[in-house]
């Protein structure tokens, strides 16, 4: 999440042009929404036992342990940074083609007006809007926006297995016919980004003022002034 952060302040300066990001947890790990209440993050039993972060994105909580997190910034320039849905939708299209590609029927959300309801499930997962990403009846990706001055960063969630700190939940894992080859992935949703965003992405290690800025955001995303102020 610091990094993450640090990121769209570096691309608003102009200090580089569009990062594409992709991370694992190191321990499973519950995010919430920025304005999700911290007091309901008791309601769910299974992640009761994990450490909680607060997003700076908006969005229902994420249990991050069988799953990949993605994010994305681009700078106000490009013709998609400003524009939420096609934004969300290009990148999710993305992941649509990727994941066919592997024999899994994916296809973006379009709930109807009788699909929609007023309430709002405590994770992300449980909800559906539109431009997420479904198999079948089940959402396997979703994502969420913060915009500042100079930039726009989004980013978000792709579940791959089941995991026991949301057993409700299925996963690629448990949707395909057969097991899915991962790094396959990876490579074949990049290249899709590339094609939809007008970009070419290359392999780059941190800059170390990246680094040093997202080693003090750290200190924010772990206080309880941050993660409990709602």
């Amino acid at each position: 999440m610091a990094l993450d952060e640090a990121l769209l302040e570096l691309v608003a300066a102009g200090g580089t042009g569009p990062v594409l990001r992709f991370y694992r947890w190191q321990q499973p790990t519950l995010s919430l929404g920025y304005f999700q209440p911290y007091a309901e993050r008791h309601g769910h039993g299974p992640s009761r036992a994990c450490p909680v972060v607060r997003r700076s994105s908006g969005g229902g909580a994420i249990v991050h342990d069988r799953e990949l997190t993605y994010s994305l910034v681009l700078p106000a320039a490009h013709p998609l940074a400003s524009n939420v849905v096609s934004l969300c939708d290009a990148v999710h299209a993305g992941l649509v083609a990727a994941v066919r590609l592997q024999g899994v029927a994916a296809q973006l959300c379009r709930p109807t007006r009788t699909d929609r309801t007023a309430n709002h499930p405590f994770l992300c997962f449980a909800r559906r809007t539109p431009g997420d990403v479904l198999v079948g009846d089940t959402k396997i990706a979703g994502s969420a926006q913060r915009r500042r001055q100079g930039a726009t960063l989004q980013h978000g969630s792709v579940l791959l297995d089941r995991s026991q700190a949301a057993p409700e939940l299925a996963g690629l894992a448990q949707l395909a016919k057969a097991p899915l080859d991962c790094q396959q992935l990876l490579e074949c949703w990049t290249g899709q980004l590339e094609q939809r965003l007008g970009l070419h992405f290359e392999p780059r290690t941190f800059r170390a003022a990246c680094t040093r800025r997202a080693g003090e955001l750290t200190e924010k995303y772990r206080s309880a002034a941050w993660t409990q102020r709602r």
